[in-house]
Parts: structure tokens; sequence; C-alpha cells
């Protein structure tokens, strides 16, 4: 029997075991969107812009391990799904992107819609494949979606000819995982390579485990738990690392990098022996290779893909596998060997810790009545006992969520690490609720950032998705103008916002519940009343200080030493500071 294209494109999808397809119909869809009509194989969510889809998609799969899809049209429909694929790929996050394309005899003739999609999105993708032919489509999804969720995840795009959707063929979908000569990743670590790391490891005076977004797509977390609790040393994590490893134990010593804690930049800094762990080195977690060097150090690398490992800094142990698998391997080969590290020389490197950690970098005056962008946080997160979904846009809110919502778990925070994309708090929020409807999702945001994809909450009242919006409204692109007070001598160039909407009744035009918040004292008596509501959207509009920063702070150029600490450190500072070390010989025991 045969089938048409369109139809084997859903019946793939199907097959895969897909529940949710996020997107917007156009000509180039139209065969595929009249399949999903006639067959009803599964959720299809009808977004407002085709950005939002991918988002949507992307958000999906972090939540909830699986691939995320996302289905749009030719031309417009295909460059808007763009930004949402170079931002899934930026933090390797698995989505299968389906793009309607012109009728193969009119590709390369500038046809009305016509965009050469997979020329446009091959550099920012993990693979694409053009179809033009009906029998390809099962084989080229099957396809798409093992390299997609195998080795280091991304998104794949899989650009589809109208003829092929209209065109009839045999459906045969493979159950097996496909056999692709050129892609075979590698997923367990060498044997040889582990044993150099734990015994590197274990002649350490000053260790620390760092981590990143690879353990949360390895799932991994239970086995970095295990390993920083057996060997009883410091650990700290990146942004996209966060809930990996609970943030309230006392051996995680906070987020690492630009906006990272005071202990954990210079514990970075200073360790004698870095374990990487599904990171990468990334400019905004070390900033500058050379100054990260600077205090000699070991470095043992595991990661899933090759070209991470070595591309910033130099690395002395490389382990290429999946983190999973690896820690596994590790961690029996540490308890084999009856591995330990030196108790004194560890005591030594905690106490120096905890007398960084005792400086409380995160200390904010909040003897006021204004809102606190940090008190709001701090707030919901003692609300929701640390355990809700939390998803954010990107600016001074994401770091504000970073420093003071304490992680429990992995998949608990989404947001865009790699490529910075604003708007996509709000999408995210709803990915997440459809992947997992039973959790509590909340979406922090900014008067700047919710307003590039305010239209999904169209798409919320559509669907009835009570997630909870936090709009921390400082009438600024509040991370802009830090950098310009910081570095601009205070040229607030186009980063006031001088004509804002009334959220609040924006909110109740879509169907919504809205509420604007101009005091600290009811900012808890405001989340506790939306807490309650749990049938609704809620959009709650946090009038907060205007010119509060983000603390500490690592400057472009400056290493993790160099940082631009809070008011209440800099009034303590002591010449054997953070300021000074570059001019003296750094005694690491020295440092208060």
């Amino acid at each position: 029997m045969q089938i048409s294209g369109a139809h084997i494109i859903v019946q793939s999808l199907k097959s895969e075991g897909v529940t949710h397809v996020f997107g917007y119909p156009g000509g180039a869809v139209l065969e595929i969107y009249d399949a999903i009509f006639q067959l009803n194989a599964f959720q299809h969510v009808l977004v407002r812009h085709e950005q939002a889809a991918v988002h949507m998609a992307d958000a999906y799969a972090r939540a909830s391990g699986e691939v995320g899809v996302a289905l749009v049209t030719s031309g417009p429909g295909a460059t808007n799904a763009v930004t949402g694929i170079a931002t899934a790929n930026s933090d390797s996050v698995p989505i299968v992107v389906i793009s309607g394309q012109v009728s193969s005899p009119a590709i390369g003739s500038d046809a009305f819609q016509e965009v050469d999609m997979v020329g446009v999105t091959r550099p920012c993708v993990k693979h694409n494949f053009l179809v033009t032919k009906a029998s390809e489509l099962a084989d080229t999804i099957k396809k798409a979606f093992h390299i997609a969720r195998t080795g280091r995840p991304g998104p794949v795009v899989v650009d589809v000819a109208k003829d092929a959707t209209q065109e009839l063929s045999k459906f045969c979908y493979l159950q097996e995982e496909p056999f692709i000569r050129s892609y075979q990743p590698v997923t367990k670590g060498h044997k040889g390579q582990i044993k150099k790391a734990a015994q590197l490891l274990a002649s350490a005076k000053r260790p620390i485990i760092y981590y990143g977004g690879g353990v949360v797509l390895g799932n991994a977390d239970q086995e970095l738990i295990k390993l920083v609790q057996l060997l009883g040393v410091p650990c700290t994590g990146t942004l996209m690392g966060l809930g990996a490893y609970p943030s309230s134990h006392p051996q995680f010593i906070g987020m690492v990098g630009m906006h990272g804690s005071y202990e954990a930049n210079l514990a970075m800094q200073n360790a004698d022996v870095v374990l990487a762990i599904g990171a990468r080195f990334d400019d905004r977690v070390i900033s500058v290779p050379e100054k990260y060097l600077e205090a000699k150090k070991k470095i043992i690398h595991i990661d899933i893909d090759p070209s991470s490992i070595s591309k910033r800094v130099p690395v002395d142990v490389p382990i290429v596998g999946d983190v999973n698998s690896v820690l596994t391997d590790l961690l029996s080969m540490w308890q084999e060997k009856k591995l330990i590290l030196n108790s004194a020389n560890l005591q030594k490197w905690w106490e120096t810790i905890e007398g960084w950690r005792a400086r409380d970098c995160f200390y904010y005056d909040n003897e006021t009545d204004l809102v606190k962008p940090q008190y709001v946080i701090e707030t919901l997160a003692k609300l929701t006992n640390n355990n809700a979904i939390i998803t954010s846009d990107v600016g001074q809110h994401q770091m504000f969520v970073a420093q003071y919502y304490p992680f429990e778990r992995t998949r608990q925070w989404l947001n865009s690490g790699g490529l910075g994309t604003m708007g996509v708090g709000l999408p995210y929020a709803m990915g997440a609720k459809f992947a997992l409807p039973e959790e509590d999702v909340f979406c922090v945001t900014g008067d700047g950032s919710i307003q590039m994809n305010i239209q999904e909450l169209s798409t919320c009242y559509q669907y009835n998705l009570p997630i909870k919006v936090i709009n921390l409204n400082n009438h600024f692109l509040g991370m802009v103008r830090q950098w310009q007070e910081f570095y601009y001598d205070n040229r607030y160039s186009h980063t006031y916002m001088d004509s804002l909407p009334d959220f609040v009744k924006l909110a109740e035009a879509y169907g919504h519940v809205g509420m604007r918040i101009e005091t600290k004292a009811d900012v808890e008596p405001a989340l506790k009343e939306a807490i309650k509501l749990k049938n609704r959207l809620v959009f709650m509009d946090f009038v907060t200080s205007r010119e509060q920063n983000v603390y500490p702070m690592v400057g472009n150029g400056k290493g993790l030493d160099e940082m631009l600490l809070p008011p209440h450190m800099r009034e303590t500072a002591k010449d054997s500071d953070v300021f000074d070390v570059k001019d003296r010989n750094y005694d690491i025991r020295s440092v208060p």
C-alpha cells in the first residue's frame, strides 16, 4: 500500500513516539497539515510565530530529555525559525525541525517563498537534509532523530520539497537505530585515560570538579553526585550545568564564570587539578585562557565531543565519551584502586574556600521599600521550596535567578546560555509545561525580553497553560545598561525603555490574570496568590529598583581573580585581596 509523503512524515513522527509538534502552517506544508488533521497522531500546538515554535520544541527537549519537534513552512517561515535553531545548537539541545520547501522543479528559480534552508542553517545545525522524493522521507526522519539525540546532541533540519509531500510511496519505518558510516560517536571512555585521570586526581592538593550542561544532557547527575561526595572535593557548575549537583549542598561552591560566585571563581583559578565534565571552558566561564592558565594547573576533560577538548585550553588528560559512562568507570576505578586524597591538603583547601565563602559575595542591601530583583527570586525560591521549573530570558534577571535560586535537580533550569537569546523565556515555559504538565513552571523575564515573544500569551490562552510570568521591570535593558555604567561613563545609549505597555492590562487583554507589584511588602503576598491560581496564567509585573547591578562581574579581558566586586566587599578590601594578586607572589593560603 502506498501513501503520500505527507502521511509518511506524520507516521514517521508517530513511530518515533512524538506526542507534541510545535508549528505554523503555510503553503509549502499544507499537505503535511492535512495529514496531521486526518491521522490525529499527536498534538499539534499552533504558535503565533515560528521562532517561538522552535523555542518551545527546544524547551520540550530540555525538560523531558526527548527530541523536540517543530514544523514550519518555506521562505519566511523557515527563516523565522533560524534563531531558535541556532539557540538549540549553541546549547546542544536535540530537536528536529521540518521545514517546507518549494516543489523540486522550482528549486533554484527564485520561486515564491523559496529560501535555501540547507544553506542558511548549515552553520547552526548538527546536520541538515533536503528531501525531494517521498521514498526518502522515512529513512531521512529516522536518521534525523538518531543524529539529534546521539553523541553531542543538537538540532537537525529536514527540508522537504512540496512535491515530495504529495508523491505516493511505500511506508516502512525501521525500528533499530540506523547505521551511518560517517557518523559513529564514541561513547565509552578509554580505560587508560580514565586510569590516568584517577591517579592525577588522587595527587591533587587543590582539586575542583567543574561541570557543565553535558552532565544534564547526558543524564549523569547521579554519577556526578556520587563522585563529588566520594572524593569530598568542591564542585562548581556553569550556567547550563546548574541543578546537576544540588545547590544547597555545602560541597557546591556556586556558579563559575562572569557572574559566578567569588569563591567559585577563585577556586577555579587557583585549583591545581581541574576535572571538567561536560563543559567547554568557554569565554563566559574562564574569560581569557592565558590569564586562566597563569596559575599552573593540570586539567582532565571529559566530553562526548572531541572537538570541544583542548579547544580553548590545553588538556593534560582528555577523555572522549558519554559522561555517564565515563563517570561510572571513573567511580569504579577509584574504588577498585582504593585511591584517596591527602586529607591534610584537602582540609587546607577547604579552609581557604570557606574563607572566601564567608565574604558573602551575594549580599545586597534590602533595607528599603523598593522591590529588589534579588529579593523577588529569593522569595520565589522559598515559596516553591527550590523545586519549580524556572525558565528565563537573557539579561540581569537571568543572572539573578542563577545566583539566588538554589536549583536542586537536573532539567529544572531552562535558559539560553550559548547564544544568549532574548525572547526565549515565555516559549520555554510553554514547552516545559507541555512536556511536564504536573510541574509548576515560572518564567522570569524582563521588560525588554518579554516583548520579543509576548504574542505567545495568545497561544497560552488557547491551550490553557497556567504558567506564571515574573517580569522584573526596571525600564532598562538592564545588562546592557550595566555595561554602559561600568565601561561607557554612564552613557545609556538606547537602553532606557521610554514607552512600555501596561503589562497588567496587556495580560488581561490576552485573557490572563495580571498583577502589578510596586513595594517590597507586596512581593510575597503576590507570589502566594499567583501560586494559588493553579489553573490560570498569572503575569506579575514587579516594578523593581532601576539600577541594580549583578555582582561579582568579570569584565572583558579580565581573569577570574580580577572580579568587580559588590560595594560591601570593596569597602573591606585588603592588600591581599583579589585586585592585587597579579602584582605579588601569590600564596593561596594567605587570601582572606
